[in-house]
């Protein structure tokens, strides 16, 4: 059954055409994933298809009855509803009736007339009639495997990644015929994301999704659509059926642009010969060179780049017996660890448990209540942590990123310059050249991990990187990790990056103290037994 029609639908912002001429159909039973680039429009094409933006040009039609919810990526529950009433909000009236059916239950007594029982049956028809218990039993299942059980009070007083699981239970509960995700698995805890996974595999709706969690786009998509350069492609198969046609294209494409760089060599040769009959022939010869020129310079350009990473002593970080409490309650207990050159090391754990403590205390933000950390003398340290510092909008991308450095060493004794690296990480020339007040959040975002990378640190630590890098960038971000030589630590709930990166793990498992695992998160989880299929 077709849900939604998309035609020719195109967006424009500030000038700047995001997509055009999108046609689309989603169909019952049907998951796809959205990717591209940050700023390419993934955001912007969901909330075009949710009607919280409206297309500059096009149509899009709902099939009749059907009904669409939408999770955003910054949260919007009412701060004055309990989490309850939040997560119940696409059914207000069953749950009033529910709640005034509790109460007239409760005050009920021998002197009850007639017309208490009278409205006690009306509200009981209510109840039936709006599948209330039903949604009673989703919406308890949603709060307890997303980690809102133990909560109490307003959604104002929760934290962001609370309220931000409290709208991703409120539009599963709310049981859509077209469920639109933005990055639900932001803020979710691995068993959470493991219970959202088999939700969403046995889901009768369709589902379009954007996540940078590699394993649950291939697990739960089977087709994914692609935003690149303003053009919307669509691919059957899950995200690895994607990745093989895409492979499979780049070579074709490859293979061909070596074959116009060949050509462009064979005409540059010539034109160094310097002929002096300058026929139309020759002209036309110089104009075929100078066009295939770029081409092959880019594919000259394609090369990895094995950075030289500074110098490290035999000590990065000692711990010795280190705790750390917040009031009452202690996030670290005498914890004794050696950070060795070289390590790759991954924080897991539940959210709250103290994995960004640990790496403030070592990063000099944060002082320990007890014990000592001793930092090795040669340690240069790059932090990319949750916020985006302030970067000056009125500067180009390229001048921002100059300000930190020129370049960067290699160790071949050259050097990858600040325009090779925006290059690198997916700032096109045009887009190099734009005021840093322009971009996009998730650009913005990119060009201060860039600012930590131009630094050249020796130790890197990586706070949460993927809940606000897209697929392509962190894409790039591994093919930079494989080269790095220093020592780094990720704190991350995603498995293929934390698969991708790190060799151990230090694992808050309940305790105060961190047990060291020697393995990928994959053999840690399975060890545990919280993969999908493990139970």
């Amino acid at each position: 059954m077709n849900i939604l029609r998309i035609e020719g639908v195109g967006k424009q912002i500030q000038g700047q055409t995001l997509f055009d001429n999108v046609d689309l159909t989603i169909d019952m039973g049907e998951r796809l994933g959205v990717i591209g680039v940050n700023g390419s429009g993934k955001t912007t094409l969901m909330k075009v298809i949710a009607g919280q933006a409206e297309a500059d040009w096009g149509k899009i039609t709902v099939a009749g009855g059907c009904r669409v919810a939408y999770l955003s990526q910054q949260p919007v529950a009412d701060g004055s509803l309990t989490i309850s009433q939040a997560v119940y909000q696409s059914q207000r009236e069953a749950l009033q009736a529910y709640e005034d059916y509790q109460e007239l239950c409760a005050r009920l007594d021998e002197n009850a007339t007639e017309a208490d029982y009278k409205k006690l049956d009306q509200l009981g028809e209510i109840l039936e009639q709006t599948g209330f218990y039903d949604l009673q039993v989703r919406a308890d299942t949603a709060i307890q495997h997303l980690g809102l059980a133990h909560l109490t009070g307003l959604v104002s007083n929760l934290s962001g990644g609370q309220r931000r699981r409290v709208d991703l239970a409120q539009v599963l509960t709310s049981q859509p015929d077209l469920l639109l995700l933005d990055e639900p698995t932001n803020h979710l805890d691995p068993e959470s994301v493991d219970w959202l996974e088999g939700f969403l595999g046995q889901y009768r709706g369709a589902v379009v999704m954007i996540t940078h969690d590699r394993y649950f786009l291939d697990r739960i998509t089977n087709r994914t659509l692609e935003i690149d350069d303003g053009k919307v492609q669509s691919y059957q198969g899950n995200y690895a059926a994607y990745l093989e046609k895409k492979a499979e294209m780049m070579a074709q494409a490859e293979a061909a642009a070596v074959k116009r760089a060949n050509l462009w060599r064979r005409e540059l040769e010539w034109l160094r010969r310097g002929p002096k009959a300058r026929t139309t022939k020759s002209k036309a010869r110089i104009e075929r060179a100078e066009a295939l020129r770029p081409e092959a310079k880019v594919v000259e350009q394609k090369l990895e780049f094995q950075f030289a990473t500074m110098r490290m002593g035999t000590k990065i970080f000692e711990l010795e017996n280190v705790g750390k409490s917040y009031g009452d309650h202690k996030v670290l207990e005498d914890f004794t660890f050696n950070f060795d050159p070289g390590a790759r090391i991954g924080l897991v754990g539940r959210n709250g448990c103290g994995k960004t403590t640990l790496m403030d205390m070592l990063a000099g933000r944060l002082q320990p209540d007890s014990g000592k950390i001793e930092t090795g003398t040669t340690v240069r340290l790059g932090y990319l942590d949750q916020e985006t510092r302030s970067l000056d909008p009125n500067l180009k991308v390229i001048e921002s990123l100059r300000e930190v450095a020129e370049s960067i060493p290699l160790n071949n004794g050259k050097v990858i310059t600040a325009a090779q690296m925006l290059e690198r990480f997916l700032f096109s020339g045009r887009l190099q050249h734009t005021l840093v007040g322009k971009l996009s959040g998730g650009e913005r975002r990119r060009l201060y991990l860039l600012q930590i990378l131009i630094s050249n640190p020796n130790v890197l630590f990586l706070d949460e990187p993927t809940n606000d890098l897209d697929i392509p960038t962190l894409s790039c971000l591994e093919d930079y990790l494989d080269s790095f030589g220093g020592c780094l630590l990720v704190s991350s709930h995603d498995r293929y990056f934390l698969d991708r990166t790190t060799e151990s793990l230090l694992c808050y498992e309940g305790t105060t103290t961190p047990r060291s695992f020697t393995g990928s998160y994959t053999d840690y989880l399975e060890t545990r037994g919280k993969l999908v299929g493990t139970r």
